[in-house]
């Protein structure tokens, strides 16, 4: 297994060896250590490598993922799985804001807790947060999965599509056009497997809420155009 040790090669040297992965490659798992908060750790991952990164990092880490596997052993900065496409993200830390911002596909995990804007205007990504998130979170959430073990901030899912929102502990506010729904036996079993696939074992599918869109704000509506 190659090691990269940030503090002596150029981060510039890890993502390349990652991005000329091909297929039949030797190498399909890599560590780094020393990342003392480099900022684009692991991003553009489009094979299904594994990559162990041993302490915190800065922004975008594990950007654009495509079929990889990205565990930070620490915490992470802004934007992290950013566009994510396919693939697992675990965080074993915190999470700065926006995290798995505009996710088109795949899991991000953050087993610490999310700032705000987490999942904002996710496409299709499923995140799980073991604990709180912050304001904002899901804005514009077009299709996906946020689950949140704890609290939520305020204006949780504004203005969002079809995004659907499950949280355990409180909500400080609901943002516009984003209410609280019916938790039917499909929702909780999706809710089961996602919390499955995030390894979170001591919270029960049951003690969660669902949120989703009133879809009052799909169209203009004439009635209220002094309001726009």
């Amino acid at each position: 297994m190659p090691v990269f040790d940030l503090s002596q090669t150029p981060l510039r040297e890890l993502n390349s060896a990652l991005h000329t992965l091909g297929a039949g490659a030797n190498d399909t798992a890599f560590e780094v250590v020393n990342p003392r908060g480099h900022h684009a750790v692991a991003v553009g991952i489009d094979t299904s490598v594994v990559v162990e990164i041993k302490g915190s990092v800065g922004y975008y880490c594990a950007g654009m993922n495509d079929g990889g596997t990205v565990t930070v052993h620490g915490s992470v900065g802004p934007g992290v799985a950013e566009n994510m496409m396919s693939g697992t993200v675990i965080i074993e830390g915190d999470a700065s804001q926006y995290a798995g911002a505009t996710g088109r596909g795949g899991l991000l995990v953050i087993k610490g807790n999310a700032a705000s804007r987490c999942g904002i205007s996710m496409k299709g990504i499923d995140i799980v947060v073991k604990g709180s998130i912050g304001h904002m979170s899901a804005f514009m959430g077009q299709s996906g999965h946020l689950v949140v073990c704890g609290d939520a901030g305020e204006a949780l899912g504004d203005s969002l599509y079809e995004a659907k929102l499950f949280v355990r502990g409180s909500v400080k506010s609901l943002g516009a056009d984003c209410i609280e729904k019916e938790m039917r036996p499909e929702h909780l079993a999706k809710l089961a497997e996602l919390l499955g696939k995030a390894g979170i074992t001591d919270v029960k599918p049951e003690e969660f809420k669902r949120y989703g869109s009133a879809r009052k704000l799909y169209n203009f509506n004439i009635d209220n155009a002094d309001a726009y």
